[in-house]
């Protein structure tokens, strides 16, 4: 191995458990010098970095996923694994290994780095979170950890400014001493024999360099008696998905209204601008109606992954996978697969990639065919159109938001349709049915770091807008075509769209989809909704500009009121809560998967479920004098 020279970056990567602040501390060293791709080949998620140590070099860094093993048992720890020993045809060979380990708790960071040893390469372990561990009276004598271990190891903070500095002056130390070092593996793929032999060790070391007080802090430990309660625990984990749900609504309507109201003077200006004809239409009425309609429930989708990276940074998220393990059992789904599925609610690509944290193959498909059930991010621009257009905005019981209340009832029936569908694929499809026992760490608490917090945030509306302004702006060009061509015959007294290919195309799909209440424009906006599910409404926004004019266009939700019914937008809904609507998500189970067979049979079993929900809805609202 050759260490990098002046002409060339040097190439470090993080590897750690989970929960060992590693992410906290990449964000630390890179700020906002970062990028997010995936491995070629894999959806595993690739994050880079850079930076300069204290003499100036710069570093090129690799965020490894966490694990507790190179044994590869899933496509994260293949990668991970693939890295640390330069497998990689795509990346560089790493200079150094920095090892994270949560300095509060060494036992099972120090088996993964006597694994990691055997590996080869210069390695330093940093101890991360060193502050909460001296203020739990946790003593680390560092020489005598270094020596035993024979490596050098460092202390950072992380989260606090300046708890990098001892880091960084140690890399370049650490790396002018390692300078042309040979790499000699010695790594084969551990027996369990192997890893209780390491951890053995890992715990002796731990007795003779790290000394803990008589009496350690229970904080955690108070708190886990009522969190975890399997009853109070339960309730408090249900109010804090319903508060979240409600602040959905309540939280972001004043800054939806501000963009809305931006939109409407945009589209105005536009109007009054240009004179009638192709152009104003396609500006007004494809841009700035389609994709407009759309960019308004950016708030939404903030607040809903601010919730998320809350929960998760304050140490909460694995509690709610330990609650749920046992009512998730009972469905066949494993406890692991709690956290992909919350991951779902802001988008089920990421909750799907997420299942690689589950290494038995069965459980880990059966969360892959669930997850698109889930409630995504995506969903909430449909949901909250028709919930605002149809639900009124009072209270109920004076405290709770009617309108938010039904959100909170759509995310509910997603949750238990997805239980549903586990429950038959395990008893009824699948051969096996014992699930491996549920195992987890749990983290400390700890504050939410809000650098991190504020960097995620960015990345997902980055990723947002990117999306708006690919693929949700390419079907509203195609949407506006379709419906603005060709143009009403001399003499024509209907409006203009009801000659055009969309009208014909929708009339064509229409009576497949009567049954279930649905109307031409609905079944037209359906068909560019199969690339993203929030292009649907963008649609629907174009398709009524067009057909209703500058007023159609600014109020959308009244609009719809008038010319749906009350049956037509509550089989919506439940058409919704199944319907596949999502090329990604579909190309991203094929790639998991490995095939294409799953990919249909999802599409398929879900189109099949959002067409039974949306028949049975819309007939019995109809009974019930709601058509």
């Amino acid at each position: 191995m050759t260490i990098a020279t002046e002409t060339r970056a040097w190439r470090f990567v993080l590897v750690g458990t989970p929960n060992s602040g590693k992410t906290a501390l990449f964000n630390a060293l890179t700020g906002s010098r970062q990028k997010v791709a995936n491995y070629p080949g894999v959806t595993v998620e690739r994050k880079a970095g850079a930076f300069q140590t204290a003499s100036g070099h710069r570093v090129d860094l690799i965020d490894l996923p966490g694990t507790y093993s190179l044994r590869g048992r899933s496509p994260d720890e293949e990668i991970t694994r693939d890295a640390v020993l330069g497998r990689l045809a795509s990346e560089v060979q790493p200079d150094l290994l920095l090892c994270v380990a949560d300095a509060t708790n060494l036992r099972v960071a120090l088996r993964l780095v006597i694994e990691l040893k055997r590996a080869g390469r210069p390695m330093l372990l940093i101890l991360n979170m060193i502050d909460i561990a001296r203020r739990r009276g946790i003593d680390i004598d560092l020489d005598k950890l270094s020596a035993a271990l024979g490596i050098p190891v460092v202390t950072s903070t992380a989260v606090r400014r300046n708890g990098t500095e001892d880091l960084l002056r140690r890399i370049d130390e650490m790396v002018a001493s390692t300078a042309g070092q040979v790499v000699d593996s010695t790594w084969t793929s551990p027996s369990t024999a192997d890893l209780r032999a390491a951890q053995r060790e890992a715990d002796r070391l731990i007795q003779s360099s790290v000394s803990e007080p008589a009496r350690p802090d229970t904080l955690t430990g108070r708190i886990d008696s009522i969190l975890l309660h399997p009853v109070a625990g339960l309730l408090i984990l249900l109010c804090v998905l319903f508060v979240m749900f409600q602040a959905v609504f309540a939280w972001a309507q004043p800054v939806m209204n501000l963009i809305s109201s931006g939109f409407d003077a945009v589209g105005t200006g536009v109007h009054d601008l240009l004179p009638d004809g192709l152009l104003q239409s396609f500006i007004q009425n494809g841009v700035i109606s389609g994709v407009g309609s759309v960019l308004v429930f950016l708030p939404q989708i903030l607040i809903l992954f601010l919730f998320i990276l809350l929960l998760e940074d304050f140490g909460y998220m694995a509690r709610a996978a330990f609650l749920m393990d046992r009512i998730m059992g009972g469905a066949g789904l494993h406890g692991r697969a709690f956290i992909p599925l919350l991951s779902s609610f802001a988008c089920a690509i990421p909750g799907i990639m997420a299942t690689r944290v589950i290494d038995n193959k069965r459980d880990r498909l059966t969360t892959i065919l669930v997850a698109p059930l889930m409630t995504c991010s995506a969903r909430i621009p449909v949901y909250t159109l028709i919930i605002s257009a149809f639900v009124p905005d009072r209270q109920v019981w004076g405290i709770i938001g009617l309108q938010g209340l039904v959100m909170f009832g759509l995310y509910t029936v997603g949750i238990f349709s997805a239980l549903g569908v586990s429950f038959v694929a395990n008893h009824f499809f699948w051969r096996e049915n014992a699930t491996p026992p549920f195992m987890l760490e749990l983290p400390d608490y700890k504050m939410p770091r809000l650098r991190s917090i504020a960097i995620a945030l960015y990345t997902r509306v980055m990723m947002f807008l990117h999306r708006a302004g690919t693929t949700i702006f390419s079907m509203m060009v195609l949407i506006w075509f379709l419906a603005s061509f060709p143009r009403p015959p001399a003499g024509a007294t209907e409006p203009a769209i009801n000659y055009s290919l969309a009208a014909i195309l929708g009339r064509w799909i229409e009576p497949a989809l009567a049954p279930v209440g649905f109307n031409w424009q609905i079944s037209v906006a359906l068909i560019p909704g199969m690339a993203a599910r929030e292009v649907a409404v963008a649609s629907l926004g174009t398709v009524y500009a067009i057909a209703g004019g500058e007023e159609a266009a600014s109020q959308i939700g009244q609009t719809l009121a008038h010319e749906w019914s009350l049956a037509t937008a509550l089989a919506l809904l439940a058409w919704y809560i199944f319907a596949p609507q999502c090329a990604s998500t579909l190309a991203v189970i094929r790639r998991e998967t490995g095939g294409s067979r799953w990919m249909f049979i999802t599409f398929a079993y879900m189109l099949t479920l959002a067409y039974l929900a949306a028949f049975v809805t819309y007939h019995a609202a109809v009974a019930l004098g709601w058509g």
